[in-house]
């Protein structure tokens, strides 16, 4: 069990050039931050320069029998942490990453299970995060959630994460 003050072992680089299995990188997550396992993550996958998650609407039920906007919240800051996470191992940085700003915007109920997809918020971001790294071993990349039910945009989301020295 995970004690408060005590860091969980760090997953180790893939191979250089290569990504995460993300099969094994959701296994370390679950292991990493208890709440992971409750949130109904069903899959994890990259299409193109986006992480697309799909969730189970169940274990995220409000009172209303909608989507609990807390937990969506939390959905929208991890998935985020995950890609530049993800990203950083790819570029064969094992560094440690804190959201620094976060918003959300509800626009519609979740009434059913649902996507969210997590890209940089600006096409140059990654380029520009890697060349800060590079210069000054620090940086932060600003990326947008959408969260979707069936083709409803439900939730938009932004999130400015740093990578830390």
């Amino acid at each position: 069990m995970r004690q408060a003050g005590v860091p969980h072992p760090r997953l180790p680089l893939p191979p250089a050039g290569q990504g995460d299995d993300l099969g094994a990188f959701r296994h370390w997550l679950e292991a990493a931050i208890p709440l992971v396992p409750q949130l109904g993550i069903q899959n994890m996958a990259w299409q193109d320069e986006a992480l697309v998650w799909s969730l189970s609407l169940a274990p995220n039920l409000n009172d209303k029998g909608t989507g609990f906007g807390g937990s969506l919240a939390a959905q929208t800051t991890l998935i985020g942490w995950c890609w530049v996470t993800l990203w950083l191992r790819t570029q064969g940085r094992d560094r440690d990453v804190v959201v620094a700003e976060a918003t959300q915007r509800y626009k519609a109920p979740v009434t059913g299970d649902y996507r969210l997809v997590c890209r940089p918020d600006a096409s140059s971001g990654p380029q520009a995060l890697a060349e800060r790294l590079a210069s000054r071993g620090k940086g932060r990349i600003v990326l947008g959630q959408e969260l979707y039910c069936g083709d409803t945009l439900c939730l938009t989301a932004r999130g400015d994460y740093a990578v830390l020295p």
